[in-house]
Order: C-alpha cells, then sequence, then structure tokens
C-alpha cells in the first residue's frame, strides 16, 4: 500500500506551513449529533466530554435516555464513562490538566469528577446562587466564573478551593471574555479580559483597567497558550491579534462572513483558528490563510498547547504548525542535509550507488543531519515515516566514526510508548511536544485512570519508571469493584503483590475501607510492614486495641503516645485503663507522659492517681500524694495529703511500715513548721528537720530546737553538727567559746577548730587546737600556724623536737623580730647550734 507524502496535508500560512493530520475515523455514531451538544476536551490529548446543549431543541428518541447525562470518550469515539446528571442546568464544562472534568451549575456547584465517576464538590459562593453564573473558563488548574451581575468569581486549586472574587467591571453587557492563566502574568494572578462596549476591560485581583479600544464590540476573544497574545474578533467578521498588555498591534484578517464563527481559538502560538459549521480557518501573521473543508457536519474545536483537535462525527483531526524540523526535511525543493539523507537510506534500500554519492555530498553536515532526522522522527505522527526517519539517522551514524547514541535510542523509547496510547483502542493521540510537557508519569496516572494496567505497567517496565503506583492503583480499583469475597479478593491482592517493592497495604486497604469493606481492610493492613501507616488507618476504622497493638509491636515511642492520646480522649477512663493494663508497654508510656505532664513540669497526678489505683499500686499512689504534698505552699493542705497518701497504705501496714512511720514524722514536722511559722516571724514550711534545727538555733530560739530533737530523736553527733554551723553561721563567738570549756565533744573539737578558722576567727580556733586528741605527729604545729600563731607553733616543735619546723618557723618570724627573739629562745635550750 501507497503512503502518502508528509507534505499531502500541508497548507501554507505565510511563510510557514500547517497541517491538518488525521488521528482516528468514524469516531462517533451517525446518529449522535454533534450539533446538539457541548464539547469539552482535556489538555494533551485527553478525554473529551459531551453534553447535551440546553438551548436546542431536541426530537424525543424514545431508544435514548431521556435523563441528561456527561458523557466521556476518548479522542476516537471510545465510551469511558456516562456520568448521570442531576444538579440542573450546567453553565461550565472544563477539564483540569490532571484531566478531571469541572461541571459547574447556574447556583455555583462544582463538582470535580475523574474518569471513574466519584466526584468532589464545593461551591463558589461570593453571591453565586443568588445572581446565578452565566459562564465558566478553564485553566490547567483553577477556573473563573462570570456572573449574571458581572461578578467574577476565581479558584486557583480544584484540591483546597477557595473561591474569591476578582475586581468587578464597569456595567454593561459582556459581549465575550478570556482569561490569562497566572503563570503567564505579571501580577500572578489570573487576569480576565472583558469585552463590554467597544472596548476591552481587563480585571485581577486587586483592579479593573480598561484598555481603551474603539473597534469592538467583540464577539470573541482568545488568548495564546504561552499568554503573549490576544486575538479579537467583531461582530462585521474582523479578527484582530495584539499583544496581550495591548501596546502593539499585530495583524488584522476580514473574514467578510457575517455569520458568527462557533469557535474562535488558537492552534499554537503562531496562528488563530476559526471555526464555523464546516468549515475551518487558519489565520497566520499578516492575515494569510489556510481554509479546512468537512462534510460530515458540525465540527467542534479543542485547543492544545500546540495545536488544535478538530472533532467531527467521523473524523478526528489535528491541526498543527508543521514543526521546524519537518519542515527542514520533507519541505518540498528542500536539500538540507537531514532530506538528503533520508534520500540516501532509500537510494540504499533501492540497493542504488547513488546513496554513497549522497553522504558524500553531506559529510561534513552528518552530525546535524542525524540529529534532525531524529527529531523529526519524534513529531511524525505516521509510523511508516517515523521508521525512515530513524533508519535514515541510523544509517547516518553508521558511517560516523564517532556520535553519541543516547538521544536516538531515548526517541526510539518514545515512540514506541507514543504509537501504543496513540492506538485508537487507547485513544491518547499525544503529539512529541505534549508528551514532553505531560512527562512519563503523568501519561500512565492517564492510564491508570483508564484502568489500563498492563499498558501501563509495559511503559513503567520499559522506561524503567517505578511500577508500586501502578499495582496499588490496580488492587485499590479491585476492592471497589471486585464482586468476590473479602478473602478471595485479599488473597488475589496479596499473591499478585508479594514481593513487590514499594507496594504500600494501607492506600488498599483505606480504599477498601471507604467502600464499607471494613473486614477487608483489616485483612490487607496485615500485610502492610509500615506501622505508621497501618495505624492512623486502624484508628479511623475503630480498631483501637489493634492500633495499638501495632503501634508497640513496631516500637515506636511517638507512634504508641499517638495512639493512646487518641484512646485517652476517645474512651472512658475506666475502659482506657482496662485496654493499657494488658499492655505493659502502654501502662509504662502513660505513666511515664503523665510524670511528664504537659510541658510545664508539673505531672498528672489526677490521671496517675486513677491509674495507679485501678492497678492496685498504692505505695505508687501515695507517692504522688506525697509529691503533691511537697508542692503545696499551704501547710494544712500538704498535711491533708499526707493523710490521704497514710490512708492509702494502712491496709497494708505490716509490709508498709518504714513509709507509715515516715508520713507520720512528716505530718508532725508539717504541724510544728505550722506552729513555728505562727509564733515566730521567719518561715519554716518546706525545710527539713536539720534544716528546722538549724533555722531555729540560728535565730537563737535553742529551746524549739531540743524539742524538734527530741520529738524526731535527731542523734546527739547530728545534733552537735547543726549546733555548731548555726553558731558559726551566726558569729556567735561567746556561745562558741562556752562550749570549748566543755570536758568532751561527741564529734570531737577539729570540726570547731576547722569551722571557726573558716569563719574568720582564728583566736578562737587556736583555743581548740589543745583540745583535739589523736592529731599526727606535727599536726598542731601546722594548725597554729593556720592561726598566725608561730610562737605557739614553735612550742609544739620543741615539745616534739622538731629542729626542721623549730627552723622553718623562725626563719619566717625573723631573727631580729620579737617573735623571732622567743622562737629563737625556746629552742636553744634542746637545738645546738
Amino acid at each position: 500500500m501507497d503512503v502518502a507524502h508528509p507534505t499531502a496535508g500541508w497548507e501554507q500560512v505565510g511563510e510557514r506551513f500547517y497541517r491538518k493530520i488525521q488521528l482516528y475515523t468514524q469516531v462517533f455514531d451517525q446518529d449522535l449529533d454533534l450539533d446538539n451538544y457541548i464539547v469539552a476536551g482535556a489538555p494533551f490529548g485527553g478525554a473529551l466530554a459531551l453534553y447535551r446543549d440546553e438551548d436546542k431543541l431536541v426530537a424525543f428518541q424514545p431508544t435514548k435516555p431521556s435523563k441528561p447525562s456527561i458523557d466521556i470518550y476518548s479522542c476516537a469515539g471510545k465510551l469511558i464513562r456516562s456520568i448521570a446528571w442531576d444538579k440542573g442546568s450546567i453553565k461550565g464544562l472544563g477539564w483540569s490538566e490532571d484531566e478531571k472534568l469541572l461541571a459547574v451549575t447556574a447556583d455555583g456547584t462544582v463538582r470535580c469528577y475523574d474518569l471513574q465517576g466519584d466526584f468532589t464538590q464545593f461551591s463558589l459562593g461570593n453571591g453565586a446562587d443568588e445572581h446565578s453564573v452565566r459562564s465558566c473558563k478553564f485553566y490547567d488548574h483553577g477556573l473563573v466564573a462570570l456572573l449574571a451581575n458581572n461578578a467574577m468569581i476565581s479558584v486557583t486549586s480544584y484540591d483546597e478551593p477557595r473561591p474569591k472574587l476578582l475586581a468587578p467591571p464597569p456595567d454593561g453587557h459582556v459581549h465575550s471574555w478570556n482569561l490569562i492563566p497566572p503563570a503567564y502574568t505579571l501580577s500572578r494572578s489570573v487576569e480576565v479580559l472583558l469585552s463590554i462596549g467597544q472596548t476591552v476591560y481587563v480585571s485581577d485581583a486587586t483592579e479593573c483597567e480598561d484598555r481603551f479600544l474603539d473597534i469592538g464590540p467583540f464577539t470573541h476573544i482568545g488568548v495564546s497558550p504561552n499568554g503573549k497574545f490576544a486575538s479579537l474578533y467583531t461582530a462585521s467578521g474582523k479578527a484582530h491579534v495584539i499583544t496581550s498588555d495591548f501596546q502593539t498591534r499585530l495583524s488584522e484578517h476580514d473574514s467578510k462572513s457575517r455569520i458568527p464563527p462557533k469557535y474562535f481559538t488558537w492552534c499554537g502560538n503562531d496562528a488563530v483558528v476559526i471555526a464555523w459549521e464546516d468549515e475551518v480557518h487558519i489565520v497566520g501573521p499578516g492575515g494569510s490563510l489556510a481554509r479546512f473543508y468537512y462534510d460530515s457536519g458540525r465540527v467542534h474545536l479543542v485547543s492544545d498547547y500546540d495545536g488544535v483537535r478538530v472533532i467531527a462525527n467521523d473524523t478526528c483531526d489535528f491541526l498543527q504548525k508543521v514543526p521546524d524540523v519537518i519542515e527542514e526535511v520533507f519541505r518540498l525543493g528542500t536539500d538540507s542535509p537531514a532530506s538528503i539523507l533520508l534520500d540516501a537510506v532509500e537510494q540504499l534500500e533501492a540497493q542504488s550507488p547513488k546513496a554513497d554519492d549522497d553522504i558524500q555530498l553531506i559529510r561534513a553536515h552528518l552530525v546535524e543531519a542525524v540529529d534532525t532526522c531524529v527529531n523529526a522522527a519524534g513529531h511524525e505522527f505516521n509510523i511508516h515515516w517515523q521508521k525512515q526517519l530513524l533508519k535514515a539517522a541510523s544509517f547516518g551514524k553508521s558511517v560516523l566514526d564517532i556520535y553519541n547514541s543516547d538521544d536516538f535510542v531515548d526517541m526510539c523509547e518514545t515512540l514506541r510508548v507514543l504509537n501504543a496510547v496513540r492506538f485508537f483502542e487507547i485513544g491518547i493521540p499525544l503529539s512529541y511536544e505534549q508528551y514532553q510537557r505531560l512527562s512519563p508519569s503523568g501519561l500512565i496516572a492517564r492510564l491508570l485512570s483508564r484502568h489500563e494496567y498492563l499498558l501501563a505497567l509495559k511503559i513503567a517496565g520499559y522506561l524503567r519508571l517505578p511500577t508500586d503506583r501502578i499495582y496499588v492503583h490496580w488492587a485499590s480499583a479491585k476492592v471497589r469493584v471486585g464482586t468476590e469475597d473479602d478473602d478471595a479478593i485479599c488473597r488475589k491482592i496479596v499473591e499478585k503483590l508479594s514481593g513487590k517493592p514499594g507496594i504500600s497495604f494501607e492506600a488498599i486497604a483505606r480504599a477498601a475501607y471507604d467502600e464499607g469493606r471494613g473486614r477487608l481492610a483489616t485483612e490487607l493492613l496485615n500485610h502492610e510492614p509500615r506501622a505508621g501507616r497501618q495505624v492512623p488507618l486502624l484508628l479511623s476504622m475503630e480498631e483501637d486495641e489493634v492500633a495499638l497493638d501495632k503501634a508497640i509491636e513496631s516500637g515506636d515511642t511517638d507512634l504508641v503516645y499517638v495512639v493512646l492520646h487518641q484512646l485517652k480522649r476517645k474512651l472512658p477512663l475506666a475502659t482506657f485503663f482496662r485496654v493499657i493494663n494488658s499492655r505493659p508497654t502502654a501502662t509504662a508510656l502513660v505513666e511515664a507522659s503523665s510524670r511528664l505532664g504537659n510541658g510545664d513540669g508539673h505531672e498528672d497526678a489526677a490521671l496517675l492517681k486513677d491509674l495507679y489505683y485501678q492497678d492496685d499500686r498504692r505505695l505508687d499512689g501515695a507517692a504522688v500524694f506525697v509529691r503533691e504534698a511537697l508542692r503545696q505552699p499551704d501547710t494544712r493542705t500538704a498535711g491533708d495529703k499526707l493523710t490521704l497518701a497514710a490512708k492509702l497504705l494502712t491496709d497494708n501496714a505490716k509490709e508498709n511500715v518504714f513509709e507509715l512511720t515516715a508520713l507520720k514524722e512528716a505530718a508532725t514536722l508539717l504541724r510544728m513548721q505550722d506552729a513555728f511559722d505562727r509564733d515566730l516571724t521567719d518561715s519554716f514550711t518546706g525545710l527539713s528537720v536539720n534544716q528546722t534545727m538549724f533555722k531555729l538555733i540560728r535565730l537563737g530560739y535553742h529551746g524549739r530546737a531540743k524539742k524538734i530533737q527530741s520529738e524526731f530523736k535527731v542523734p546527739e553527733k547530728v545534733t552537735w553538727w547543726i549546733r555548731l554551723q548555726a553558731l558559726v553561721a551566726k558569729r556567735d563567738w561567746n556561745e562558741i567559746e562556752e562550749i570549748s570549756r566543755a570536758r568532751k565533744s561527741p564529734i570531737g573539737w577539729e570540726p570547731f577548730y576547722n569551722q571557726t578558722l573558716l569563719a574568720g576567727n582564728p583566736r578562737l580556733a587556736a583555743v581548740f587546737v589543745p583540745k583535739c586528741t589523736g592529731l599526727e605527729p606535727g599536726q598542731a604545729i601546722t594548725m597554729y600556724e593556720k592561726c598566725g600563731m608561730r610562737v605557739k607553733a614553735a612550742e609544739e616543735a620543741v615539745k616534739i623536737k622538731d629542729a626542721e619546723a623549730w627552723s622553718r618557723l623562725l626563719e619566717a618570724a625573723g631573727r631580729g623580730t620579737t617573735e623571732g627573739r622567743e622562737i629563737e629562745r625556746l629552742g636553744l635550750a634542746v637545738f645546738k647550734k
């Protein structure tokens, strides 16, 4: 079969060529009159949505359902989904960049459908229900709705819709309008172009400006895909192209038609397409024109980034400016290296020696020719010419000594993918440029939404992309629509996904739970290895104890705390304790978190008491009361807390003798301190027994200190130590001197010497040196020396006949001084020179 030359569908528009590529034939049934339908197409060769035009009368057909529906087709005419419509009049039908269908009703309700018919819904608000929606315009991830009162509502995200009013235009009839997406505006806000009167107003989030045109009104306004140019069509049939900032008029074209066109849109960024019933015009720079005619009834246009799809009953075409590399290879009369290389491979196939002549002719430009053929193959839709171009590139690079084949290999892979998804059974006619923008992962997402899992897996494997998302999507769909019982579905999914890396059973289980199959969701979750994903879903499924067990098994303390916090908030306290009592880890964490409190350093005493009471841990419960007592500023309240602590322990008094005694003594001390606080001028609350005695002695209340000693049986040695420290702190030297006359001290006399010396009274400290017993030889000399009494030290040195110490003391005092002469005199009798 002869294959038509690529230039057969070309039409010249000015200096450039535009081509019409027939993508599919016999698209819709002949009894489907497209003239009666609104057609909206998704970008990047996406699906088509058909909805009956409510403004047109249609003859009743008993074989067709009377209830309205939105029918979603592929570009090849395969019905993907039929959505029953029950929300009244549709004023806007459009698509998002990720192929979600948007339907906007007159009252401002927006429904966002996926290809499976599932939807989310939100309202535009801002008076849309009161004034009603007139029409809508859509862009990649947002929309603008025009109300009957000329107010405009913008939504910038369908996932998190926050409808906001744009700056209002002046009153007057809006003849036509369009928008510039935020990605192409300086303000980064969507800008709306409205034809009101003779001029155009541009409105954004903050202001509405008049562009001061005088050639309106305009029945159609178009904006180029890159946002740089605007096209305007007047009622008199003239088309104007200007820059989107309205500063420069670029061209004008008179269609000489008084019939308003059905479509007025852009074909890429270089030409405007005007379509009537069965006639399509491409208007290029300078008003240049090309015409295409259709004899199969009315056509619909769907704009894409690099061209326009033409939808008719029996055909789906793609209008596009001929890419530079295609024109370079195939344009008639061209003598480019790439075209000569293509001719060379044809001569080679014909076994003609002219092939070598062609190669020699372009030898200097052979790398360029190979690159051009590779790129041209990507932009070519016809498989025959793709192969010819790749053969030419392969022949050219085989002649070259050095050539990097990475681009050639990548293009071969890309073309296999593009041809697979362009096949009529799939019906996604992506151009090479659209594929580059959509990306392989975006294409796989579109295949998943169509449930084309086998092709998605093949493409992912071919392009070395991860496949976990494909398997999870398949399994999620299986649990939603599977008719088998839960065990069979679970077994089939586990068998299929076992050993596959990165699989999230949590996502599949969530789909099962959303479908109302709770048991299946629980079974699937048992195969999820990551507890952090299991637990949140189990909690939302009310599987509280299972969630707690999974969190404990994971060893993730934070995850256990999350579960415990939710359980405590949701369950009655007694039930909560019953749940954790059989799980020591959970009990320990509850106890630890209660001890830490809410981060303020104060423990949750009420919860701890309930926990210990429920678990019959009386000693721990008493400890909570004791800690509470220690924090009380009021003595009486603290005493009550200690009484409650003792009460907890009385049932088992034999085992808790020490604790009960300690609590009794603590309560007694609190009472005595309370009495001291009332009677004396200082505060004693919070002090220990020893500290209380110290303070009483220091303040001079020796009798009360004696009472404390007696009450708490403070040992004599401890009492003497406390008394000494209090007297030294008080600097009561007389009392200390009085004590020094005692015959013996329970703690010895060295502490008296050390404390008074440190307190700065060496004279008094020296009094205790003779009373110290059991001193090391020579220690008394050092003690006197520290007190500054060298003569006394010398006496000790003479007494023990320590000549070295005596000599050192003599040198330190100086031989000529009074002190020195005294020391010298003491030593003369003992130490001979």
